[in-house]
């Protein structure tokens, strides 16, 4: 068997991987509470051969999966949950929720999973019918969404097996990244003041809102003194109260500080730190400073990118047969103020980006965790039409589109090919740890967030 029967296996196959994908979006469940959609993983897994453990790093709605023995040690990162007050209904190119202020897959992690799932059993097919070893492990990874699972994975060593780990991420193109995602922290700054009757006696009251404000200043200021491609972002989520005759006792803000490498961002932390304490001294308040969670930035892999590149020029890409074409130019309508649709919809000629320079890409993700701990890569593949952006209704509206499943298939043939590919080809993996250890200049890995630090729902906040 070639890597060829198994992209045609997978093809035979799409189906089964098509139903659990909805399955995925219908019950789109937010960070940490992802239960039903374990529960689906689990029973598909287990038809499938797979030994199962639930409860990764302590996580509820974390898992692994494992088959085989031996080397290669491949790792496919699957992740579903949703995101908060995005639902939508699918198939329809107006914003229509399905349930009001529900959730949604408006970064279609319904389609993310399951098509690393279908990498993973691609190659286990590969190694059942060759008789080759090698060690295929599947991991659920929760709360990629403002939770940071993989990151906790991490710093429980869930991911030190690993000779390295693949997976891929819904898009509106084909390609590979053109650079790493950007470290990113999370913390709550809360001030606590005095109450006092704001005519009658201003004099006795101190004001945690005016302590979060003159923060929130002190951060714009420093703004013009970080590096350009750093990123310093709030969302003010207790202003004191609705009585404006009262100074304001309480007042707190969830803040996002991002740096395009994890040993800068640590430096940026304490300068906010340090901001949000003189507001306090300034306003004889006192601060609370609370670590939530954080992310590293991801260390792209040329070996490994190229090998996954390679396959995605290779493999035909199913979404040019779709028959849902028409829906998907009714979406890019939504998204083009003059109304003007381009000829194609969508972007299916396959880019190398990574080799036009190493340019962060201003979000984030807990991969960047995993590709400290081992080699990583992913690409991204077409499932939503041009234009359309991660975290909106379209995306959702999307989700359960016949082009949206054939990317997610192109993208699981893609993993299982390069899988293939790097297990009869090992001098790659020893290329592959070389580069890591380059990008990192040898730092081991250092998990962000501190060992105290417990998983922590948070309704507000996503990457």
């Amino acid at each position: 068997m070639d890597k060829w029967s198994v992209i045609q296996y997978l093809e035979k196959r799409a189906e089964d991987f098509y139903k659990l994908s909805d399955k995925i979006w219908e019950n789109a469940e937010i960070r940490f509470k992802e239960k039903q959609s374990v529960k689906d993983y689990v029973a598909f897994l287990k038809n499938e051969g797979f030994s199962i453990t639930v409860g990764e790093a302590g996580l509820k709605t974390g898992f692994h999966a494992e088959w085989g023995s031996g080397k290669p040690v491949i790792g496919f990162l699957g992740e579903y949950d949703a995101l908060a007050g995005l639902s939508q209904k699918a198939g329809v190119s107006v914003k229509e929720p399905l349930v009001k202020d529900g959730n949604g897959h408006g970064c279609g992690h319904n389609l993310l999973g399951v098509g690393a799932l279908m990498g993973a059993v691609g190659f286990k097919h590969y190694l059942e019918t060759e008789g080759k070893t090698g060690t295929v492990v599947f991991y659920g990874c929760p709360a990629e969404e403002g939770g940071s699972g993989k990151t906790f994975m991490a710093r429980e060593g869930c991911f030190n097996q690993l000779d390295l780990a693949l997976s891929w991420h819904p898009n509106n193109c084909n390609m590979m990244p053109p650079g790493p995602v950007l470290a990113n922290d999370s913390i709550r700054y809360s001030f606590t003041g005095k109450a006092s009757h704001a005519a009658a006696a201003p004099e006795a009251g101190r004001s945690a809102l005016d302590a979060l404000e003159l923060m929130n200043i002190g951060v714009q200021f420093l703004r013009e003194h970080i590096p350009s491609t750093a990123r310093i972002h709030y969302a003010i989520t207790n202003a004191g109260g609705i009585s404006p005759n009262i100074v304001q006792p309480y007042a707190s803000a969830l803040y996002q500080i991002r740096a395009p490498f994890a040993p800068e961002l640590s430096n940026l932390y304490e300068r906010v730190n340090n901001i949000a304490k003189g507001a306090a001294m300034m306003t004889e308040t006192q601060v609370e400073i609370k670590f939530l969670k954080g992310t590293s930035n991801t260390v792209l892999i040329p070996a490994l990118d190229e090998v996954m590149y390679n396959n995605m020029c290779e493999i035909p890409n199913p979404v040019e047969r779709a028959d849902d074409i028409a829906f998907a130019r009714e979406i890019v309508k939504t998204q083009i103020p003059d109304g003007r649709v381009p000829e194609n919809v969508f972007d299916l000629k396959p880019k190398n980006w990574n080799k036009s320079g190493n340019i962060p890409i201003p979000g984030s993700s807990d991969v960047g965790d995993v590709s400290w701990v081992c080699p990583v890569s992913q690409c991204g593949t077409s499932t939503w039409p041009v234009g359309t952006a991660a975290h909106s209704w379209q995306a959702v509206a999307c989700g359960k589109s016949d082009f949206a499943h054939k990317g997610m298939l192109y993208a699981g043939q893609i993993i299982a090919a390069t899988a293939i590919d790097v297990c009869n080809n090992p001098e790659i993996i020893e290329t592959a740890w070389k580069q890591l250890k380059e990008k990192t200049g040898n730092h081991p890995y250092h998990c962000p967030i501190p060992p105290e630090i417990t998983p922590e729902i948070l309704e507000a906040e996503t990457t």
